[in-house]
């Protein structure tokens, strides 16, 4: 773990557990880079801008992601959080001056199996940015886990479905991929399907989705750049139809998309 290319001490990291202010991204480290880096790195640009006011050095953070990948052996998971360890909860609205933390972990096994979900009344606050503000998403995702579920589906208040704890969901209806309307964060490895789809020539369209108005032959997935592609069997009490053939073009074709290099 490097704090702007140096071993942060306690009092950096503080800041993280006590204020609990910042964002991240988090890439899968292949042989040669990261699938969809430049979009990462975008997305890395913007929730800066939104939550900081300031511009992102998105150079500085390619080399300083490029300095850990080197240390460590891919496949691995390397994260990137951008926080500033002197801002305060008293005092939030002082200008800003970010910093980039990252870190980097042994990348799990790959789980194929069907997903069991089940569907909780949640909304992440500021869905669109991927901030570090987890609680509430980890805390449904033990609640599920708990209750003999393997995952978390979040529905917000209108009974529409959004996304996961960390992942989003596709649903497969009538020959096309419907992603939900609701809010929910654009996650990188959806967007990078988006295109995967174009190619294949399967329409994809974002869908108000109510799970009591799924058609009854319907498949999902759920899908991250930690998790890939990976089906859902049922959420609560209602099976759903598996899609081996499309889930299996889109796994081929999103590992044959060529990792970018930092």
């Amino acid at each position: 773990m490097e704090l702007d290319g140096v071993p942060p001490t306690a009092d950096d990291l503080a800041a993280l557990a006590l204020v609990n202010y910042g964002h991240f991204t988090t890439v899968r480290l292949e042989q040669g880079g990261v699938r969809g880096l430049g979009l990462h790195l975008d997305r890395l640009a913007r929730d800066c801008a939104v939550l900081f006011n300031v511009q992102l050095d998105i150079d500085r953070v390619r080399r300083l992601a490029r300095r850990a990948a080197a240390q460590v052996n891919p496949p691995a998971m390397l994260r990137i959080t951008v926080f500033d360890p002197d801002l305060s909860v008293v005092h939030p609205a002082a200008e800003a001056e970010p910093r980039v933390l990252i870190n980097v972990r042994p990348a799990p096994a790959a789980a194929s199996s069907p997903l069991r979900l089940h569907a909780a009344a949640h909304r992440r606050g500021l869905p669109q940015v991927k901030h570090v503000g987890l609680f509430g998403a980890v805390r449904e995702r033990r609640l599920a886990q708990r209750a003999g579920f393997d995952d978390v589906l979040f529905v917000d208040a209108d009974g529409q479905v959004s996304e996961g704890a960390t992942w989003n969901v596709g649903f497969v209806v009538g020959g096309e991929v419907w992603w939900p309307a609701a809010d929910c964060l654009p996650g990188i490895t959806a967007r990078l399907l988006d295109r995967l789809l174009a190619q294949i020539g399967v329409p994809a369209r974002r869908v108000p989705i109510r799970l009591d108005r799924l058609p009854a032959a319907c498949a999902a997935f759920v899908t991250s750049a930690g998790v890939g592609i990976r089906p859902v069997a049922a959420i609560d009490g209602r099976e759903l139809t598996i899609e081996p053939g499309l889930l299996d073009r889109l796994r081929a074709g999103y590992e044959a998309i060529p990792p970018e290099p930092f």
